[in-house]
């Protein structure tokens, strides 16, 4: 029996689920993503539509596989964009400059402009955490764990089993 319509259906409902947590803590939790919450984001966003290009060519099995391990790619793509952001927030190594950093020297003037530009939602600060994991660290070990699950169900050895 072949499992590609279990990696189908993972393909499209972890990037769903996932993006709708991230827009439910935003819009009902009021934790404002910072800008690599939203780079994490977009390769869900992009593998949405590409489960959903799966099941529409499910008549053909290579074609849906195709776009199956497309849409998996895509949440690992996230997943290792979580797993960097947990690290900038768990002080592992260092965030983006414009993402994460403090004003550094200059003139009084030079400082202001610098804190203006910085983004309201810091990078390297995790607003909320479970049993010690952040929601980028979440977001990271759930896109790479699914997607490992994904090409494993799509490989030769599971879609024979």
């Amino acid at each position: 029996m072949s499992r590609l319509p279990l990696a189908r259906a993972l393909a499209l409902l972890l990037p769903v689920a996932l993006l709708g947590g991230a827009y439910a803590s935003q819009y009902m939790g009021g934790l404002h993503p910072c800008e690599m919450c939203w780079w994490q984001r977009y390769p869900h966003m992009a593998a949405i539509p590409l489960a959903v290009l799966a099941f529409a060519t499910k008549a053909t099995p290579k074609t849906s596989a195709t776009f199956t391990a497309l849409a998996a790619i895509a949440i690992a793509i996230s997943g290792g964009i979580g797993l960097f952001h947990a690290g900038v927030e768990y002080g592992w190594w260092e965030g983006l400059t414009a993402c994460s950093t403090t004003p550094t020297g200059g003139s009084a003037s030079d400082i202001l402009t610098q804190i203006m530009a910085t983004p309201i939602t810091r990078c390297d600060v995790a607003p909320w955490s479970l049993l010690g994991i952040s929601l980028a660290g979440y977001n990271g070990l759930l896109s790479v764990g699914g997607a490992v699950a994904i090409l494993a169900l799509l490989s030769k050895k599971g879609r024979h089993a």
